[in-house]
C-alpha cells in the first residue's frame, strides 16, 4: 500500500507539469458554436446541440450537446457530453498541447477548472493518463485522476522517454 501511494505521489507530480494553461484564457470570452440553441432566461440556462465547438482563447471543446448556467449574468458552469466529447488546450507558449476526452465533462471558466468524466483520458506528447474521473485544473498547474472512495477505480499513466541521440553515449 506504501509503494502504491508513493507511486500515485510520483505520477501526479510528473503529470502536474502538463497544466499550465495561458494566463490570458481566463480573460478571453467563451465562443459556442451549435446547429441548434436555446435558452430558459427564467433558470438562466442554455442548451447547445449539434456538432457544439466551444473556444476560450486557447481552450477548445468539441461535444454532442452543451448545456451553460449562468450566475448573475456570466457563464458559472458548462456540461458538455459527447461519445467522446474532447478538448485541448496550449499549456505555454513553446510547450505541447494538451489533449483530453470523456464521455461527460464540467467545465467552470472563472476557476480554469476542466473535469472529465467517464472514460476520462488526457494526453500530451507520449504522454497520458486514463481513468474514470480526471480534474484539469489549469489555474493551479495541476491534474488529480481517479477516485479516493474506491480501490478498484483505478487510474493507468504511460510516460515514454524522449529518444537519446544517437551520437551521445
Amino acid at each position: 500500500m506504501y509503494l502504491i501511494k508513493i507511486f500515485i505521489v510520483t505520477v501526479l507530480l510528473s503529470v502536474s507539469q502538463w497544466a499550465v494553461a495561458l494566463d490570458s484564457d481566463a480573460d478571453q470570452p467563451v465562443h459556442i458554436d451549435s446547429n441548434t440553441a436555446s435558452y430558459n432566461d427564467k433558470t438562466e440556462t442554455s442548451i447547445y446541440t449539434g456538432n457544439v465547438v466551444t473556444t476560450q482563447g486557447s481552450l477548445h471543446i468539441k461535444s454532442d450537446k452543451l448545456v451553460v448556467y449562468l450566475k448573475n449574468g456570466s457563464v458559472d458552469k458548462m456540461v458538455f457530453t459527447g461519445k467522446p466529447a474532447k478538448f485541448r488546450q496550449l499549456p505555454g507558449i513553446g510547450k505541447e498541447e494538451i489533449r483530453g476526452q470523456g464521455l461527460t465533462g464540467e467545465y467552470y471558466p472563472a476557476k480554469n477548472k476542466l473535469i472529465l468524466i467517464e472514460e476520462a483520458i488526457v494526453f500530451q506528447g507520449a504522454s497520458r493518463s486514463a481513468s474514470r474521473l480526471i480534474v484539469y485544473d489549469s489555474k493551479n498547474s495541476l491534474i488529480k485522476a481517479g477516485e479516493k472512495t474506491s480501490d478498484s477505480k483505478r487510474v493507468h499513466s504511460v510516460f515514454k522517454t524522449k529518444p537519446k541521440n544517437k551520437g551521445s553515449k
